[in-house]
């Protein structure tokens, strides 16, 4: 009586304790009639067996209740006797029906998660550990339960102007927000190569957006937008672009010193071009060899505590100046997992790209 598909778990003898117990109490108690009671076995097997595990336990039930009624006074032949049997085969019939529906939602879910697996792979498809001379971790996770994709998104491309990274995050959930994401990632994924600089860059991504809302039937279609930060690491020079367009700030550790680098102009998130303009700034900060830099979403740095204070990312980070990139977004990751306490959370997205070395080598 196995469920299928499922590893065996000591939860799955709770049905049969449930009739020894019963068995038991209606043996040592017999006025109190504890055998109308193994109706609930069956009922548990639903919940866990398949069809046939779960007519095997509401059998046995019956077997229980049909010997207990011989060894007690024959009530076996009384009218209290026939009900319970009744009521136990009863319980059985709809048990086994609930367990069919549970196995058919279990299907259904498994398919969609199939789908869900898929969709990740197209969408977030997995980073290289190294580019060039950029090492890149990252680190996701989707608000949905169970869920593994959402409206946060990240990319790392070389390129002829060295590594390009792009973090974002699109306004709202669910299925329109994945949508969203994959407008502004496909995008991206098309003209990183050939892009001249990161504004240009920016431009075509706001194109495509624009492209996508006019054919979106939606009232809140300018609501629709996305707050991206356009990284360019040059492999030659010991310093990083960024372009962000109204996205939190990355983080710069360099030598111990975590500082955030605030954008010395704003730009209009995806989207929204046409009401702010479409002027991207972009800012050159250092970026020698060993220095880091996190790029994430605001499911990181809006994380809330039950007191409603948001996660002192800055802060935190400073513990982990000198931690390798992998270390730096499990340490974090916990740190995040710890301050909620069991409160809902975001969609969340980390990057930390890392130079590792100089062009040619060099550190």
């Amino acid at each position: 009586m196995r469920a299928e598909g499922r590893p065996f778990e000591p939860a799955l003898l709770t049905p049969l304790l449930a009739i020894l117990v019963i068995t038991v109490a209606a043996v040592l108690t017999p006025h109190l009639q504890f055998n109308r009671l193994l109706g609930v076995a069956p009922a548990l097997a639903a919940a866990m067996f398949p069809v046939g595990g779960t007519l095997a336990v509401g059998l046995l039930a019956i077997v229980a209740d049909t010997a207990l009624g011989l060894a007690t006074e024959h009530n076996l032949n009384q009218t209290p006797g026939y009900f319970t049997l009744l009521a136990i085969a009863a319980i059985t019939l709809a048990a086994a029906y609930a367990s069919r529906v549970r196995q058919n939602r279990e299907r259904t879910l498994a398919e969609v998660r199939a789908v869900a697996e898929t969709a990740q792979q197209v969408l977030l498809r997995p980073v290289p550990a190294r580019l060039g001379q950029i090492g890149i971790e990252v680190l996701y996770q989707a608000a949905a339960a169970h869920a593994r994709i959402g409206g946060d998104f990240y990319e790392a491309r070389k390129t002829p102007y060295g590594v390009r990274l792009i973090v974002g995050d699109v306004r709202g959930k669910g299925l329109p927000a994945v949508e969203a994401a994959s407008v502004i990632l496909s995008s991206f994924r098309v003209f990183v190569q050939d892009a001249p600089d990161l504004p240009a860059l920016a431009r075509r991504l706001e194109t495509s957006i624009n492209r996508y809302c006019d054919h979106v039937p939606s009232d809140d279609v300018l609501e629709r937008f996305v707050t991206i930060v356009l990284v360019e690491i040059p492999a030659g020079a010991p310093i990083a672009r960024v372009v962000n367009c109204g996205h939190p700030p990355p983080l710069l550790l360099h030598r111990g010193e975590v500082r955030e680098v605030e954008p010395s102009r704003p730009s209009a998130p995806m989207n929204m071009a046409a009401l702010l303009g479409d002027h991207y700034q972009v800012d050159i900060i250092p970026f020698a060899v060993g220095d880091r830099l996190l790029l994430y979403t605001d499911g990181v740095s809006e994380t809330r505590n039950r007191a409603g204070s948001f996660y002192p990312l800055t802060q935190r980070v400073r513990q982990w100046a000198f931690a390798p990139p992998r270390q730096l977004l499990d340490d974090l990751h916990q740190d995040i997992l710890t301050y909620v306490s069991g409160t809902h959370m975001d969609d969340l997205a980390a990057l930390v790209a890392q130079r590792v070395t100089m062009a040619g080598g060099f550190p």
